[in-house]
């Protein structure tokens, strides 16, 4: 039985896959399985996966006829997972040498997930991701922190709780992060490590294209609250996250404004239908004063008045080049 296996989905990532690869065959724990599924990819990174796999048996390689998303390729990955511990790794990203053995010795008895350190890789500088100090927390401590990514979800997890819990596929954007928080709740215990995962980020990735599926983003929320009930998490950890629920909304509201017109049509009416139904299902009751005293932040008695306000709000915005 391998002690780690990385679960890695691959979608057209052919410029940067090779340093990825190379980072895992790297490793200076050699006892690992790395599964790379490929959802489906238009580019050269099928090529680049089978001859990788090649020339190192501990790679994998499935290819999916048809692209469904991340999370749905990394749940293909995971019933094939062998490993004690299952982490992933995105295809556009790169481990130091020593991030799964630092992983994988970080675990004890106690233990069920383990984060990475994480360094922000910008194209013009490196930066840590902030997280509070801690060495350890409970998982119930994990998902009240992870509610709000005051830490991230990039980890291992014992393969026993990730076959219970597997991603999250309800969207085909965003959602698999509703899987991390779910696993750090079932966690007895959650650590963290010095192995170094390097994220990078780049206009490639989905969080900085103009596209329809932003509005995921909103959906994946409205899952994560649905699994919070069914998991009976109680209501000071629903009014938290129905606060952070409020402010994605505002936030969605204004990727709408700004880049509205970039869209189709037919997306656009998508869009803004999509804002106008999660508005309705937010628990006003649940947010706190601070969330909402703020022009433009106000839920509003109508959805006129809201739109008027995000109008007004984003165009003031707009003119201090405050918009992203």
């Amino acid at each position: 039985m391998p002690k780690v296996t990385v679960l890695v989905a691959v979608y057209n990532a052919e410029a940067f896959l090779p340093r990825c690869l190379d980072s895992l065959l790297a490793q200076t724990l050699r006892d690992i399985q790395v599964v790379c599924i490929d959802d489906a990819s238009t580019d050269g990174s099928l090529r680049i996966l089978n001859s990788y796999a090649l020339r190192d048996l501990r790679i994998e390689v499935v290819r999916l006829q048809q692209n469904s998303g991340q999370a749905h390729a990394r749940n293909v990955g995971l019933r094939q997972a062998k490993g004690e511990v299952v982490c992933m790794l995105d295809a556009d990203d790169w481990l130091s040498e020593d991030a799964l053995q630092q992983l994988y010795d970080a675990f004890d008895a106690d233990t069920d997930a383990v984060l990475f350190d994480v360094v922000m890789n910008y194209p013009d500088r490196d930066e840590p991701y902030p997280m509070p100090s801690f060495e350890t927390l409970t998982g119930q401590e994990a998902f009240r922190l992870s509610l709000t990514w005051q830490i991230h979800g990039l980890y291992g997890v014992r393969a026993a709780i990730h076959q219970a819990h597997p991603y999250d596929d309800s969207c085909r954007s965003y959602s698999d992060d509703n899987t991390t928080r779910i696993h750090y709740l079932c966690s007895r215990q959650v650590r963290r490590c010095s192995g170094i995962y390097y994220y990078r980020q780049h206009s490639a990735s989905v969080t900085h294209q103009v596209s329809v599926r932003r509005f995921d983003y909103l959906k994946a929320n409205e899952s994560m609250r649905r699994q919070m009930q069914q998991l009976g998490v109680g209501e000071k950890l629903l009014a938290l996250y129905e606060n952070h629920r409020w402010l994605n909304l505002v936030d969605v509201y204004m990727f709408y404004h700004v880049h509205g017109r970039e869209l189709s049509p037919a997306d656009r009416h998508y869009g803004l239908q999509e804002l106008h139904r999660v508005w309705l299902t937010i628990d006003r009751p649940l947010l706190d004063v601070a969330t909402t005293a703020k022009f433009g932040y106000r839920p509003c008695r109508c959805w006129t008045l809201f739109r008027l306000q995000e109008w007004l709000y984003f165009t003031l915005r707009g003119l201090l080049g405050r918009n992203r």
